[in-house]
């Protein structure tokens, strides 16, 4: 663990979970035999989060590059070992999803040949897919689920959905906004809302998510969470002030520490956070830190600097989801990882990433985020929607984040760097940003 990482350890910022996140599993090798141990091999992913009404995260939707049935190609699920399982499946579901569910799509091979069994019921909830006939092996599969206890979810249904058949074994039922009129909507939620739970998929605004909740939606799917809530009557708080402040001191060419010093000084629980790490077993000091100024001298300029845009992102996050401030740590590690392997060595990177979310975690506008900071044109102007070098990079986070595969593919071309490189950096800057926000 670094040592900035401590400063993140204090439970009163809470335990954030992932986001919009991105691992690479490792398939475990078979045991020795007639054949030679397979090779590990990469598994890229991607992960979207299923929110409650709270805004609180209920569990992940996995999306593999490959497909499941390729996470087990070659291996005999009778007779494969339980290493196989823990150390390229299980482990990788609890890295992911941070203990709480995967949602994992299942084809009706993986289905009929009952491979989801290999993971444990309490891990997964089976997504059967829209193209899945609810013939009687189907039927009898899902049976044989039930009867063990997994948690089955229809995905993309619809109003006439030909799966009808078996709504009655589904414990969630998943309907895409895009797909569904919303004059439709009521009509399946109370059709099927009193036994199942209701999860509202490809949900991309607040008003989507306002309307559907009342609607007895129970679960909510989509990036609605990630965008600013823009309220006409809505005025910046002081402490959210605070936080705007922090990034523009932050980023400012020469660091005044005077005014640094005035606003740790201003918040409380920043200037505790400071003081508590400087006093800690990592610095072994002889005599307490008991001055503000003292501390930032002992931290020094370059971890002043990411400090204070760590406290903008974590502190300015506390009342929102916390995949969304997960999010913008991983993205800022991932650009400064990219921005190395690539060679685009802009200082600019790490802030970039961070301020990417930063207009929904403060709710502002991201042109007036950007003119509130210095940052680089070229980053200012990517941040915008605008082409521009660091852009590259940029696009690369977000198409990893959604899992296209393909725009990754064509990026990392573009940018020089394998696939490969790309799946761990961004492993990399995962694992940071849970060591920022472990609680």
């Amino acid at each position: 663990m670094s040592s900035l990482a401590a400063l993140f350890l204090d439970s009163s910022f809470g335990a954030f979970q992932p986001n919009l996140a991105f691992m690479t599993l490792q398939s475990a090798p078979l045991p020795a035999g007639d054949n030679p141990p397979a090779s590990p091999a990469s598994r890229f992913v991607a992960r979207q989060p299923i929110l409650k009404a709270d805004g609180k995260v209920f569990a992940y939707e996995l999306l593999f590059r490959d497909g499941i049935k390729n996470q087990f190609s070659g291996i005999d699920p009778d007779n494969a070992s339980r290493s196989v399982l823990d150390s390229s499946i299980l482990m990788g579901l609890q890295l992911l999803c941070d203990g709480r569910r995967a949602f994992l799509n299942c084809t009706r091979d993986v289905l009929l040949n009952d491979y989801i069994m290999l993971l444990p019921p309490a891990e997964v909830v089976v997504e059967i897919l829209e193209t899945i006939a609810p013939d009687d092996a189907v039927v009898a599969a899902c049976r044989r689920l039930k009867k063990s206890g997994y948690v089955i979810a229809l995905d993309d249904f619809t109003p006439d959905d030909p799966r009808a058949a078996l709504a009655g074994l589904a414990d969630i039922i998943k309907v895409d906004l895009r797909l569904t009129t919303p004059e439709h909507l009521p009509g399946i939620v109370g059709r099927h809302g009193r036994r199942c739970q209701m999860l509202a998929e490809k949900v991309e605004t607040h008003e989507e998510f306002r309307a559907t909740k009342k609607m007895g939606f129970v679960y909510f799917q989509g990036y609605f969470f990630c965008k600013p809530e823009m309220l006409p009557t809505k005025q910046l708080s002081p402490n959210r002030l605070s936080h705007v402040r922090m990034l523009q001191a932050a980023s400012r060419q020469e660091l005044n520490l005077r005014e640094v010093e005035d606003l740790v000084r201003s918040e409380p629980s920043v200037c505790y956070r400071l003081l508590r790490y400087l006093n800690s077993s990592l610095f072994g000091l002889r005599n307490e830190v008991h001055s503000v100024r003292q501390a930032l001298t002992l931290l020094g300029e370059r971890e002043t600097r990411r400090w204070l845009y760590l406290v903008a992102a974590v502190a300015g996050g506390q009342n929102k989801t916390s995949a969304l401030v997960l999010a913008a740590l991983v993205r800022a590690r991932f650009c400064e990882l990219m921005g190395v392997k690539s060679r685009q060595r802009d200082s600019d990177l790490f802030l970039m990433g961070l301020l990417s979310l930063m207009d929904a975690i403060l709710d502002m506008p991201m042109a007036e985020i950007v003119n509130n900071v210095s940052l680089s044109p070229e980053c200012k102007a990517a941040l915008l929607g605008k082409a521009a070098a660091p852009g590259s990079v940029y696009q690369l986070v977000l198409a990893h984040e959604a899992g296209d595969w393909p725009r990754v593919a064509e990026l990392a071309r573009r940018l020089r760097v394998t696939e490969s490189e790309v799946a761990e950096e961004n492993w990399k800057a995962m694992q940071w940003a849970r060591e920022m926000t472990a609680g």
